[in-house]
């Protein structure tokens, strides 16, 4: 999607012994879970802790490679590597304001796009945790205004796992042209969930798999009435605060024209070699389906934040991550993605996926002038993350490489 109030600050997460951490998160990838949230016992994970592969040092293969995508320009942002929350490699390239001439930086703000939906779902897990939502609770018990074949049917578990039948919004009739005029954050989620309310299911609910920002933007919408907090207040809250993300936000399209901190967005026009700046494209704000805004450095202390139960208690943390729905196989996959031998899932949030005996948790997202991805180990205590301002798979090539050479270690 074009998927997509000032800067939050705190202090950085409690760092728990690495044991602790991976101990959540293998319990989270050990079975497929079932539709009723049980979590899944504890498993061994194939990690292997051991040396840094020097493919994946400075100067080696992975910088190599991705330092020549960026003397192509066809790479602009910055990445991060950890292993056991210790820097292995951190790199920008490009530039994040081409007509100021502000380039990329590690302390440079990316729109996320869709990795904004994990942020969603850890708020959802939490108001579970605390008893004021259910996965089984329908959206019905919590938004007015639905038809009945949404209201009664369409689930919280159906909506963290694509599953619901609902699918987008953006290209919905009058949605572009409406949503243009929305300039405050009430106006564009609650605009955004009335166009929701016309919509129809492509098919019933637990029928199916149809990736769905509608079903995240509602999941916002009831974290809001739930909370009886605006959504990006809770977020800002519970989420970046909670996690020391002291450089995260959804931040307004005012605030990204003028803020030299945060990236522009550049695209390929259709026939066009050259790309434009596609920031007037966006919403007023972003949606709990995409487009809040982090660093590397913030998006690797949300993973461990997540992994040292920071941000829910392990059981939660378990239910999260944990592997629910068989994702269907990609029939052309993209150059750099995962290993053929791959198993994904979708987790309640996250991608979940199981390769060469390891557990990879994370998510993706792209849109026009965003491609971005974060990956975490729990076996092997890797973090990767990946921030552009480019066109939607910009990074997915790089993201694969760093996943084909961890694996491999």
């Amino acid at each position: 999607m074009t998927e997509h109030l000032s800067s939050p600050h705190g202090a950085p997460p409690s760092r728990r012994t690495a044991l602790k951490a991976l101990g959540g998160a293998v319990a989270a990838g050990g079975a497929a879970v079932a539709a009723t949230g049980a979590a899944a016992p504890a498993a061994a994970d194939g990690g292997k802790p051991g040396r840094i592969p020097k493919d994946l040092k400075p100067g080696g293969a992975f910088d190599r490679f991705v330092a020549d995508l960026a003397s192509k320009d066809q790479f602009s942002g910055s990445l991060l590597l950890t292993c056991r929350g210790r820097t292995v490699l951190s790199r920008s390239h490009g530039m994040a304001d081409k007509r100021t001439g502000v380039r990329n930086g590690p302390e440079t703000r990316f729109a996320l796009a869709s990795v904004t939906k994990l942020f969603t779902a850890t708020a959802v897990h939490q108001l579970v945790q605390q008893g004021k939502l259910n996965y089984t609770d329908t959206v019905g018990a919590h938004l007015d205004g639905f038809p009945a074949e949404i209201a009664d049917k369409v689930t919280v578990h159906h909506m963290l796992t694509h599953s619901s039948g609902l699918g987008d919004f953006f290209n919905l009739p009058g949605f572009p042209e409406e949503s243009k005029k929305w300039d405050t954050a009430d106006k564009v989620l609650n605009g955004t969930v009335q166009f929701i309310r016309r919509t129809k299911l492509a098919f019933p609910p637990g029928a199916g798999n149809l990736y769905s920002n509608a079903a995240l933007c509602l999941l916002g919408a009831m974290i809001a009435a739930v909370s009886r907090r605006p959504y990006y207040d809770y977020v800002t809250e519970h989420v970046f605060q909670a996690a020391g993300m002291r450089d995260s936000a959804f931040y307004t399209k005012p605030q990204w024209r003028t803020d030299r901190r945060i990236a522009h967005p550049y695209t390929k026009l259709p026939g066009s070699s050259q790309r434009t700046d596609s920031l007037e494209e966006n919403l007023f704000i972003g949606l709990p389906a995409g487009d809040s805004f982090a660093t590397c450095a913030d998006m690797e202390r949300f993973a461990h934040a997540l992994l040292d139960h920071d941000l829910l208690d392990a059981p939660h943390t378990d239910l999260m991550l944990g592997a629910k729905i068989p994702r269907p196989p990609q029939k052309n996959p993209p150059q750099g993605s995962a290993p053929p031998e791959s198993t994904a899932f979708a987790g309640y949030g996250p991608v979940t996926a199981l390769s060469q005996g390891q557990w990879i948790h994370g998510h993706g997202g792209g849109s026009s002038g965003a491609s971005t991805n974060i990956d975490f180990f729990p076996g092997s205590g890797w973090v990767v993350v990946i921030l552009s301002n480019y066109e939607a798979r910009t990074t997915e090539p790089i993201a694969g490489l760093a996943r084909r050479l961890i694996l491999e270690q």
